[in-house]
């Protein structure tokens, strides 16, 4: 009887908290459906290649190869100028009979779908050789020798491949580490701050702190500033080990790396603090991770947006970090500069604004100033 008992005290504190029961029903569901749209959504991946003198039998091979497409270019500097611009994902130049290779290498499922275009196209052309010259040959034979097998022979072209990021050995996850490290930067700012600022509320330190007479906007650019601190060490320590420890190759500069994901930081501080607002219970905050944390890594650019419908590249651009993580992958991956990022970090300040004025604003339900 008295684990009955406590059993419908439990069950009745349940039933009284309408928000914990929505969101432990409908929290795994909506889960459970971004997760089927994500992973359901066309994989497939198409190329771009574009070569520099190169023959025309070549290009058109090369064209009817699936998911492939080539542009050609009059010269060198050309096509890596549009290999850098993101214009195409792989070049190819012919010199002296053999073939070098260059391969944006930001995508590993793409490098292996040229390689594998090129080497197929290129063993075809060496065999319809072949046969060109075993008829030119056969031609030239007297009709008594014609039945004999003549000795040819077929410089094979050797092709040189070259990669802007990484080698050869690169994986898929090579892709996402950039996208995971403003992840997990994001999700644990969110997460401390978030807890903060709610063990202070339910403690009443905030309610003994407002009846000072401290502003509201004190109180959070106080915390803002204290924990930004913290979140700066953290993002340091991440950005280190990242690339120290686990060798992710940064083509561009480390200094832009660093501030995109201190941005990155702070709009989760704001938006940790605007979130414990809602909450009444370390528990509560917690339940809102699937909702808030979630979609950030599922609309980051882990798989490609433009494979999307519209309603989910529109969810993506309301998500902090999906201007991240393409500031990230642009920085680490393909060398781009300030002003190439600029409209993502621009982004990500808009972010922190909006969600301190309403971290300042949502103090009004506890004083009234």
């Amino acid at each position: 009887m008295r684990i009955w008992a406590i059993t419908k005290r439990v069950l009745k504190q349940l039933l009284r908290d309408k928000r914990t029961l929505a969101l432990m029903f409908i929290a795994p569901l909506v889960v459970l459906a971004l997760m089927s749209y994500i992973f359901s959504v066309n994989m497939t991946s198409n190329v771009t290649i574009g070569t520099v003198g190169v023959s025309q039998t070549l290009q058109k091979d090369l064209n009817k190869v699936q998911h492939v497409k080539v542009k050609a270019y009059s010269s060198k500097q050309k096509a890596q100028t549009a290999l850098k611009n993101e214009q195409v994902d792989s070049t190819l130049e012919k010199r002296h009979n053999n073939f070098y290779a260059t391969y944006a290498n930001t995508d590993s499922s793409k490098t292996k779908l040229a390689k594998t275009a090129l080497q197929t196209v290129l063993k075809q052309e060496k065999m319809n050789g072949l046969i060109q010259q075993f008829k030119q040959v056969q031609q030239k034979l007297p009709a008594t020798a014609a039945q004999q097998q003549p000795k040819t022979k077929q410089t094979t072209p050797k092709i040189h491949n070259d990669y802007r990021y990484g080698n050869g050995n690169s994986t898929f996850f090579a892709k996402l580490m950039p996208i995971l490290m403003g992840f997990f930067v994001f999700f644990f700012v969110f997460l401390i701050s978030g807890m903060a600022l709610l063990s202070e509320r339910t403690s009443g330190t905030l309610e003994r702190l407002l009846v000072t007479p401290v502003r509201r906007s004190d109180i959070i650019y106080g915390y803002m500033l204290s924990y930004g601190l913290i979140a700066v060490i953290q993002t340091l320590l991440i950005v280190i080990f990242t690339v120290t420890v686990l060798n992710v190759q940064v083509l561009g500069s480390l200094w832009l790396v660093l501030l995109i994901t201190i941005l990155l930081a702070l709009v989760a501080l704001s938006l940790g603090i605007f979130t414990s607002t809602f909450a009444k219970s370390e528990f509560q905050m917690i339940q809102f991770i699937p909702i808030i944390v979630i979609p950030q890594i599922f609309f980051s650019g882990i798989i490609p947006l433009e494979s999307m419908a519209n309603w989910a590249q529109w969810l993506a651009d309301v998500l902090p970090m999906k201007y991240a993580a393409d500031a990230l992958t642009a920085v680490i991956m393909k060398d781009a500069t300030f002003t190439q990022i600029a409209g993502d970090l621009l982004a990500l300040l808009i972010f922190i604004i909006v969600l301190t004025a309403g971290n300042i604003w949502g103090l009004r339900r506890y004083r009234k100033v």
